[in-house]
């Protein structure tokens, strides 16, 4: 057991399946108050209602101030996980490019401008980053995703070093392919990249609790994600030319 988790108040955005409803379950079995929020009304109140949650539907970039309701007040812990894989590339249209930064990186940055004055008043707060692999490498076949996603773990980044000093503790969760939906979304792909090490999301809360247990901002679900960061940034040429001859792998099979 996280002893940190128990009693305290959690919102999870995006937890109505996948990753963010596993979270949910986790922080609830540690002894946490659980915010359930998705966009899906219906979804957000199946999984409250499994775990002895609250239930709070709607838009993730604005559901601080009602979800901090429901917690009797306070907030001790947000899941930022919400997100939208958007494919495509720089011809997506510019709707989908503007989704994918309203969810992947915007909500992340409304959710702490609501939450920090609080918890800079009483020198605590947990802000948790759902970002992605592709926020540190990228994802052939998906520039709005890939592009917003490191847009995500920049903002986690910015506020872990201007903040920990003050007692707002943040981890961004960096997994390659989980088994939901969105991955299914992904198609070929996702069929090449990610699936063959795809883990389930259970897999994504063991990992975020081991790294809450040992406070550490990067979390890596696939722990390969590692070398890949370090060889990216050792030699950008290579690493750019192996993710070219993907990229053209990739295009013989579509």
């Amino acid at each position: 057991m996280v002893e940190a988790m128990q009693g305290a108040g959690v919102v999870v955005t995006g937890a109505g399946g996948g990753i963010g409803a596993a979270l949910a379950r986790r922080f609830a079995a540690e002894g946490a108050r659980v915010v359930v929020n998705d966009l899906d009304a219906a979804k957000a109140k199946a999984v409250a209602d499994e775990i002895g949650g609250i239930a709070v539907a709607g838009d993730a970039s604005l559901v601080v101030a009602e979800a901090r309701d429901a917690l009797d007040g306070t907030v001790d812990v947000y899941c930022a996980n919400a997100g939208v894989a958007s494919g495509g590339s720089e011809a997506a249209g510019e709707n989908v490019w503007a989704l994918a930064w309203d969810v992947n990186v915007m909500a992340h940055v409304r959710a702490a401008h609501a939450l920090l004055p609080d918890w800079l008043e009483r020198g605590g707060g947990r802000f948790v980053s759902t970002v992605s692999a592709a926020g540190l490498l990228t994802m052939i076949g998906a520039a709005p995703y890939s592009v917003t996603k490191h847009g995500a773990y920049a903002f986690a980044e910015w506020l872990s070093l201007t903040y920990r000093h003050r007692g707002v503790k943040v981890h961004a969760i960096c997994p390659q392919g989980v088994r939901t939906d969105m991955l299914e979304a992904t198609g070929s792909a996702g069929d090449l990249v990610l699936q063959p090490t795809a883990i389930e999301p259970e897999a994504v809360a063991d990992a975020l609790m081991k790294g809450i247990e040992e406070d550490r901002f990067l979390i890596l679900p696939h722990p390969e994600v590692a070398g890949y960061y370090q060889a990216r940034a050792a030699d950008p040429d290579r690493w750019m030319t192996n993710m070219n001859h993907l990229q053209q792998k990739w295009e013989t099979t579509e």
